[in-house]
C-alpha cells in the first residue's frame, strides 16, 4: 500500500501550469515543509523540517491555484511517486514527489494572520430567529468557502 498523509506549511506559492494536450489540465507543484522533531545528544529537543516536493492535478490543482500561498497550513493525502530522467548536462536525476489526492486547511485564516502561531477563535455568526431551526448565512460569507 502507498498512501502518505503530512501537515505542514507552503514554503512558497504553488506553480501552476496547465498540460498541453486537449484536456488543459490544472498541473500544481509546491514544497511543503514538514517538521521533523527528535533529541540533540544532550538530551534537548531538537526541531527540523523536511521539504516535501508535492503535485497535484485537475480539481485539486485548482483548489491549489485558489486558496493556498506561501505560509498556509495544510494537510495532504496522496501517494509517493518516483521518477527520473536526464538532465542537460546527461546525467540522471531521480524524483521523489507526493502526487496528492486530497488538501484540507490545517488551521482557521485567522490563525494565519501573523501573530506568530497565536490563536485566535473564529468569528461564527450568530443564527437569526427565523424560527425553523436553521441559521441564516450572512451576505458575502460564500465567497470565503473552498466549493461551490
Amino acid at each position: 500500500m502507498n498512501r502518505v498523509i503530512l501537515m505542514g506549511r507552503l514554503t512558497r506559492d504553488p506553480d501552476i501550469r496547465y498540460s498541453q494536450s486537449g484536456d488543459n489540465m490544472a498541473i500544481a507543484r509546491f514544497t511543503l515543509a514538514v517538521d521533523r522533531r527528535g533529541r540533540r545528544q544532550d538530551g534537548a529537543d531538537q526541531q527540523s523540517a523536511d521539504f516535501i516536493g508535492c503535485v497535484a492535478f485537475g480539481r485539486t490543482a485548482e483548489f491549489a491555484e485558489k486558496y493556498l500561498k506561501q505560509g498556509t497550513k495544510i494537510a495532504v493525502t496522496g501517494r509517493i511517486q518516483t521518477g527520473s530522467y536526464t538532465n542537460r548536462d546527461g546525467q540522471k536525476v531521480y524524483t521523489t514527489d507526493v502526487v496528492l489526492d486530497d488538501i484540507e486547511f490545517a488551521e482557521s485564516k485567522n490563525a494565519q494572520g501573523g501573530d506568530a502561531g497565536a490563536y485566535h477563535a473564529p468569528s461564527r455568526p450568530e443564527p437569526s430567529a427565523a424560527g425553523d431551526g436553521f441559521m441564516n448565512i450572512p451576505d458575502g460569507i460564500d465567497e470565503e468557502l473552498p466549493f461551490n
